[in-house]
């Protein structure tokens, strides 16, 4: 007969530790929450963003825009603590987002962002791994990932005409020609600052004396200051900036954007009769000028321009809409972007780059100038001397209003 103390468990006996740790292992397995840490969807979204240092501050900001929606999602929903979020409501995000009519193209770069940063959630253990994978990103085809909305060659060189016509040197002017003709993003015609250009032959100067500060040595400096031919641009990374004037990928995003004369001369023409003899609040001397807020011409000022500019009735031209331009909506202050013709700036540049291609540039060159899709990272020096190589291309779009390289 057992006696009650013979039937009691010996945690000591190995055997029945082994089996009490193959019962913790069973669990987690069954409650796989067990180890979750608390963490709210607002603290994710803080802490990933805040590892994101590195990147341009325009970048940070597209995050934070693709991930809000989410947040607020949360927060309908009373998901106070990502431990509590689970597959089915990934999905329930998901058809909410669908339903209100965003693209194909919107979902990949919002669901991408997102996931990204509910995987970072997870290594926090603050999610299920399985949830952070749940969102359904979409893979686009070739054809889906070339923008379908971008500003045909023949407006935007109507565009110009109208711009050298009616606004010559303006800012306007400028900031559309820059963007069309040397594939700049918004970004980095926003930070130009006077120095970054390169004219004449006397700015040379400037550009040895740049390069000693930067701790090349005069052996280097002699063989750039030989290679190089004005006129040019070389806008710069400068993170320390208060007026956000980054570039999207950093230093590797300084090169040399080859102009052409005539470029050259619209700039001349702009800094000597319309540009406000002022600083921004670097003490720096901005290229594109505003006598509101620090000096520096505000991005969002530019992208609206480009809105403007872009539409179709903006210089009497009839609207494909059939709408009346003195009642439509897209002619108020700020809402240039309601016109199904207008182009953002982006729009703009990706015109560009297949205007550059048609007219025969080489596809290698033109990634270098547009900077995007690079597959090499160049010393600075070297990446100077192979910015000079590109000006022989510039002829080649020299028909029909063109110049830059």
């Amino acid at each position: 007969m057992t006696s009650e103390n013979d039937s009691e468990v010996d945690d000591d006996d190995p055997d029945v530790s082994d089996v009490m740790d193959q019962l913790d292992d069973l669990r987690e397995s069954i409650d796989p929450e067990a180890d979750l840490e608390p963490m709210s969807p607002r603290e994710a979204r803080e802490d990933w963003l805040d590892r994101q240092e590195e990147k341009a501050d325009s970048t940070v900001r597209s995050y934070e825009d693709r991930t809000i929606h989410f947040i607020r999602f949360c927060d309908r929903e009373g998901i106070d603590d990502l431990n509590d979020l689970t597959t089915r409501h990934i999905k329930q995000y998901e058809s909410e987002r669908l339903s209100k009519g965003i693209t194909e193209s919107t979902q990949k770069n919002e669901w991408g962002t997102l996931g990204r940063m509910l995987e970072h959630a997870a290594k926090l253990n603050a999610v299920l791994p399985e949830v952070a994978e749940a969102l359904d990103v979409p893979e686009l085809s070739k054809d889906e990932r070339v923008n379908t909305e971008t500003l045909p060659a023949q407006r935007a060189l109507t565009i110009l005409e109208n711009l050298e016509r009616y606004e010559y040197a303006s800012r306007e002017h400028v900031s559309f020609m820059l963007i069309w003709r040397t594939t700049m993003r918004l970004g980095a015609i926003h930070g130009l600052d006077l120095r970054d250009l390169y004219l004449e032959e006397d700015d040379l100067g400037r550009l040895r004396r740049q390069l000693l500060e930067d701790g090349y040595t005069p052996a280097v400096v002699d063989d750039v200051i030989d290679e190089a031919e004005t006129p040019f641009i070389y806008p710069r990374h400068r993170p320390e900036s208060a007026s956000d004037t980054t570039l999207k990928n950093g230093t590797d995003g300084e090169r040399v954007i080859n102009i052409s004369d005539d470029t050259a001369e619209v700039l001349e023409a702009y800094i000597r009769v319309n540009r406000h003899e002022i600083e921004d609040e670097d003490g720096r001397k901005p290229l594109l000028t505003s006598k509101k807020g620090g000096g520096r011409l505000a991005d969002t000022s530019i992208r609206n321009w480009m809105y403007i500019l872009t539409q179709p009735c903006n210089w009497g031209g009839e609207c494909p809409h059939d709408r009346d331009p003195e009642e439509c909506v897209a002619r108020e202050h700020g809402r240039g972007s309601k016109c199904p013709s207008a182009r953002s700036p982006h729009r703009i540049r990706t015109g560009s780059y297949t205007w550059h291609r048609d007219k025969g540039w080489p596809r290698r060159d033109l990634e270098e100038k547009a900077n995007t899709s690079l597959d090499e990272v160049y010393d600075q020096p070297f990446e100077l001397t192979r910015g000079m190589s590109r000006r022989q291309h510039l002829d080649r779009l020299d028909d029909n209003g063109g110049d830059s390289a």
